[in-house]
């Protein structure tokens, strides 16, 4: 874990790795749970039948989305900053979904801090690079650059 003082100490750590998550099961009660809480639900992800003899392997898929949503809780307890007030979501860049994840897939993410930039009114955006594997899988799940305004506490 990085630990630093006040969120403008990250800029020394531009291209910093911060390493691996443990690895994070995929299963169908969760591709379900989210299903119904997006509304997506095409058959690809929540019908485990008509997979079984239409989907390659047999196997349902994660929704794209459900990967990137993920990423927070996988990314958790890279960074711990002493004197952070908040964080806010300042959005995702070039997100790509590369290979579906299949149910019964283990996934993990590698984070990288890429960019660092103090703004004027002192708040720190933060570029984080997100890579998610999948386990036994050479191409990537998922490539995303998420961004981060990070608030010093008084």
């Amino acid at each position: 874990m990085l630990k630093l003082k006040y969120p403008r100490d990250l800029k020394k750590f531009e291209n910093y790795e911060l390493g691996f998550s443990d690895w994070f099961l995929i299963d169908q009660q969760l591709i379900n749970a989210f299903a119904q809480l997006s509304g997506d639900d095409q058959w690809i992800h929540v019908d485990t039948g008509r997979a079984l003899n239409e989907m390659p392997d047999g196997k349902t898929i994660a929704h794209g989305l459900l990967s990137l949503c993920i990423s927070p809780t996988l990314g958790k307890n890279k960074i711990h900053i002493e004197n952070l007030k908040h964080t806010l979501n300042y959005g995702i860049d070039k997100v790509r979904f590369i290979s579906p994840v299949k149910v019964g897939s283990f996934i993990r993410l590698k984070s990288k801090i890429l960019k660092v930039i103090i703004r004027e009114d002192n708040s720190v955006l933060v570029r984080i690079e997100r890579l998610m594997e999948i386990k036994g899988i050479k191409k990537l799940a998922m490539y995303a650059e998420t961004l981060s305004l990070m608030y010093a506490g008084d």
